[in-house]
């Protein structure tokens, strides 16, 4: 009888956006090459569009054949590619430890905005929301964020380019802040996608000392809270993490932002029919903003398979928007896009992998 040896399965190849700059000069040196190949390569993944290293003519063949053999230019791949008929894109992206995130790009001329995810998963469980239904399992690298730019770029003509970035996908970005600021910071290099800190909204659940932190940061980021409701009692109830933190914690740091970037803050509002679009919380919401920067962004809900809530009536969601105008406070709808794809956050992910274990 003969022994039955373990398969062994490959380790993927190191990714190349995520090997540190100082080890990937040395890598250069023992290859009797130039530091300067680093930037050059970089420029050619991020600027340049390139998704192998054979395709960067510019570089030595056998340079190319040796970064062939040992990193990975991209070290994520796409799972699902969906289009719908207002003309986004939604990308189901498959990470190196078969976990997956998503990424959206939408498009409304003249702007093309990516929104991208910070985490596998959410922690945050508010009660809404299909990313956090299973929570989170880790936090995505600078690489693996800035490769969801890459992807959604690509998606675009030869002449385009990505003009918006919403971090508003899977996860909550300000508790994997340091990878995201490394990810933004090459995004808005000129040799990288040359997107302005101004064009750049990253959106939380409100975590004060984070919020705080970024304002420190000295880039001028806009910044969406999640609020979701006026009072303690309800938010809670919403975003259960709200009974750590609290309101009042979380419009102190928001107004420490704003004296620190002068920069608006807006606020994330999504209506759930019956529980929070009420006349009387939208009252409450106003008083809790006046006399400050502020901006509110209603956000009707998306159903979501399993969860028990429901869009507001056309008639409530009115009357809501009428009394904030009254009170003076500044308020858009967002608008609906990707509808016919699972476009709201989670949505793909989890109708994957719910089809995935019906059939195992």
């Amino acid at each position: 009888m003969h022994a039955i040896l373990p398969m062994v399965v490959p380790q993927p190849l190191p990714a190349f956006l995520d090997t540190k700059p100082e080890d990937f000069r040395s890598w250069l040196e023992n290859q009797s090459q130039p530091s300067m190949r680093w930037k050059q390569i970089r420029r050619g993944i991020v600027a340049g569009r390139a998704e192998s290293f054979d395709s960067m003519s510019e570089l030595p063949r056998n340079l190319r054949t040796l970064l062939t053999e040992q990193f990975a230019p991209l070290s994520t791949k796409i799972d699902k590619h969906l289009v719908a008929t207002d003309g986004t894109h939604k990308l189901l992206i498959r990470l190196r430890d078969n976990r997956t995130i998503e990424s959206v790009l939408i498009q409304e001329s003249p702007r093309k905005t990516a929104c991208i995810s910070t985490q596998v998963g959410c922690a945050m469980g508010c009660v809404f929301c299909a990313s956090g239904l299973n929570g989170v399992d880790r936090n995505l690298t600078s690489g693996e964020i800035l490769e969801q730019l890459i992807r959604l770029r690509n998606l675009t003509g030869p002449e385009e380019r990505l003009t918006h970035i919403v971090v508003m996908g899977m996860g909550e970005p300000l508790a994997n802040l340091d990878n995201l600021l490394e990810a933004l910071e090459i995004a808005g290099n000129p040799d990288g996608l040359g997107i302005g800190a101004r064009h750049v909204t990253i959106s939380t659940v409100g975590l004060p000392a984070k919020m705080r932190r970024l304002a420190d940061s000295g880039k001028q980021y806009h910044l969406a809270v999640s609020l979701h409701a006026p009072n303690d009692e309800l938010r809670s109830k919403i975003v259960p993490t709200n009974e750590k933190t609290g309101i009042a914690d979380i419009l102190s740091a928001c107004d420490y932002f704003v004296e620190k970037t002068g920069r608006q803050v807006t606020y994330e509002y999504i209506l759930l029919g019956g529980l929070n679009d009420s006349t009387l919380h939208a009252r409450e919401l106003a008083a809790l903003l006046r006399g400050r920067i502020a901006h509110v962004n209603l956000i009707p809900w998306n159903e979501v398979e399993g969860l028990p809530f429901q869009r507001p009536q056309s008639d409530s969601q009115m009357q809501f928007i009428n009394a904030l105008k009254q009170s003076g406070i500044s308020v858009k709808v967002r608008k609906r896009k990707g509808a016919d794809i699972d476009a709201a956050c989670g949505q793909l992910r989890r109708k994957v992998e719910l089809e995935t274990l019906a059939k195992a």
